[in-house]
């Protein structure tokens, strides 16, 4: 919390600055027998446990009301799923960092791949490890598209506490502008630069969440439609906020003035929309079924 109540006097006093200076976090959570626990990690989990959690009250909502989104699933097989999706996640979102923003520096520092406490995760990378993951674990027993949408829905939950971490880091700050709300990043140079990590956690997390919440709550039993609009939803945002969002330092823009976050969301705006556009036929296909 100290975080925010840092944030939030430093908001209520920007008038008198023409720029705001970044909190001064201590990235160090605590220490434990010499171990230190950073804000970045912790607030992974904190995100996973809270999705965990938001999802339990939602499935209990969903088979109070019979609703086809609980897929005959209970809470504790969904948490084993999760977890393992989780982990898949951190997998996959290391790799594609690795492959397609940094590969040069990674060639020539091996050890570092596995130096996951310094950042460097590629969202991207995270959606595949986790769609591989889940569909390797619903094959046989769930429906795919069923188990995805219980996901889908809460995922903006742990998307909104990671741009949070991303913000106590100090990285993947945004472009130098002269907003009221400008900050100067420890490692951004002495200018003025958006904020655009809490862009995305409002964005990616916070809006997206309320709006696929709403939809659950409608019970329309769409299958793929949540993750349909999970998909189309964060590839939108995520283009959207990259055009607030400084260019890695070592890819610049890769077409034109696109970024490379830009041109990996655009295949998700894509199937996302298919995935939704899609759903009534799916439906339809399973009642014969």
């Amino acid at each position: 919390m100290k975080f925010l109540i840092l944030l939030g006097a430093i908001l209520l006093t920007q008038n008198s600055f023409a720029y705001l200076n970044f909190p001064d976090f201590n990235p160090v959570a605590f220490s434990i027998f010499g171990f230190s626990v950073r804000w970045y990690g912790l607030f992974y989990l904190f995100g996973l446990a809270g999705a965990i959690g938001l999802n339990y009250l939602l499935l209990k909502s969903d088979h109070k009301h019979s609703s086809t989104y609980n897929a005959n699933l209970t809470a504790s097989k969904f948490n084993d799923i999760a977890i393992n999706c989780f982990l898949a996640a951190i997998i996959g979102g290391r790799l594609f960092y690795v492959i397609f923003y940094d590969l040069s520096y990674y060639l020539a520092h091996p050890i570092e791949v596995f130096y996951l406490h310094k950042g460097g995760m590629s969202f991207h990378g995270g959606f595949v490890g986790a769609v591989v993951a889940l569909y390797w674990q619903t094959r046989k027993e769930h429906n795919f598209w069923q188990v995805a949408d219980l996901g889908a829905t809460v995922i903006p939950f742990a998307l909104g506490l990671g741009r949070l971490a991303n913000f106590i880091n100090g990285e993947l700050w945004g472009r130098a502008t002269d907003v009221p709300w400008a900050m100067i990043f420890p490692t951004g140079g002495n200018v003025p630069r958006h904020p655009s990590q809490l862009y995305e956690a409002i964005l990616e997390g916070a809006v997206l969440l309320i709006i696929l919440i709403i939809v659950r709550k409608r019970r329309l039993n769409l299958p793929g439609l949540l993750s349909g609009i999970f998909v189309f939803g964060y590839g939108l945002s995520r283009f959207i906020v990259e055009f607030f969002r400084e260019p890695d330092a070592q890819l610049g823009y890769i077409v034109a003035f696109f970024t490379q976050g830009q041109l990996l969301s655009l295949p998700m705006i894509i199937v996302g929309l298919w995935i939704m556009l899609s759903s009534k036929k799916r439906a339809l296909k399973y009642d014969k079924g």
